[in-house]
């Protein structure tokens, strides 16, 4: 138990992150209810850049090259949803 207190920057990082993530489906969620069809709002995008980025930087962290591999493509995969999405709003 005092280790899973003992929390690091790293690991606040970390938790954020996850929580980012899971906002992403909450956010996408409520949206879907309102309409009464599945969308994806913008704002999925975001948490999930967000969350990818900040699971990263805790994977960078913790040097785990499976966690590391599994987030570097989300975070080119988000950007591009985001950039496309801006670009059709211009």
């Amino acid at each position: 138990m005092e280790k899973l207190l003992n929390w690091d920057f790293f690991v606040v990082i970390g938790m954020i992150g996850q929580i980012f993530f899971s906002m992403r489906f909450i956010v996408q969620w409520i949206a879907s209810e309102k309409i009464g069809k599945s969308v994806i709002p913008f704002s999925f995008w975001i948490f999930s850049l967000g969350g990818s980025a900040l699971l990263l930087s805790y994977a960078l962290y913790r040097k785990d090259p499976v966690f590391i591999l599994g987030q570097v493509p989300n975070l080119f995969i988000y950007s591009r949803n985001i950039y496309l999405i801006k670009k059709k709003g211009s």
